[in-house]
């Protein structure tokens, strides 16, 4: 099967737009975190998260998006169940491809979320430092805010998958806490006081 950096070059190869980029690689923290929990295959639900939307970018329309990006996952001999996961993370897919399975319920659960935590973080001093889940929790109730999220997703994917969601919220921060820098999350404001001094 490809490796972690093959499915990297898959995603920045198609996927150029930065926020894109970085809500793929939020979603593979996420998956990360959770496979690691759960005690699946890190790498499996990883490069799961980091290709669920790689072919987005070109193909917008929902009709096709996760369709497009599962024959070029076939042609590239990734996992079927990466490629079974990612097809049902597209609702017009689970007639075909229902989220039957831990792993792409896992996916779905992680995808929304991840956007609105970094929503939420960007818009806070301190970004993801110290970010709680009452804090997205009220976001999410602000219309106008993160209008492009999903709350019905939000609230869906952590049923889904079994959890509380503000554990599923605090659970996400703290998988994308490490690696806030890659994600433009991490807290400056000791840099920028250093800097000053």
């Amino acid at each position: 099967m490809p490796t972690r950096n093959d499915a990297y070059i898959l995603m920045t190869d198609h996927v150029k737009n930065e926020s894109l980029q970085k809500h793929m690689l939020s979603v593979e923290a996420a998956m990360r975190a959770y496979a690691r929990k759960y005690g699946e295959d890190e790498e499996l639900w990883g490069i799961a998260g980091l290709l669920h939307d790689c072919d987005y970018e070109e193909y917008p329309d929902l009709q096709q998006h996760t369709r497009i990006a599962a024959e070029w996952l076939r042609e590239a001999g990734y996992d079927e169940r990466i490629i079974y996961a990612i097809l049902a993370h597209n609702d017009l897919n689970l007639e075909t491809n229902p989220r039957t399975n831990l792993l792409s319920k896992g996916l779905y659960a992680c995808d929304e979320i991840t956007g609105m935590v970094t929503a939420t973080a960007l818009v806070r001093p301190n970004k993801i430092a110290g970010l709680e889940a009452s804090s997205v929790r009220k976001k999410m109730k602000a219309k106008g805010f993160a209008a492009g999220v999903n709350r019905d997703d939000l609230v869906e994917g952590a049923a889904e998958l079994g959890v509380d969601l503000n554990e599923h919220i605090t659970f996400v921060i703290q998988a994308m806490s490490e690696i806030a820098d890659t994600l433009g999350l991490a807290d400056n404001t000791e840099q920028k006081e250093e800097a000053l001094s």
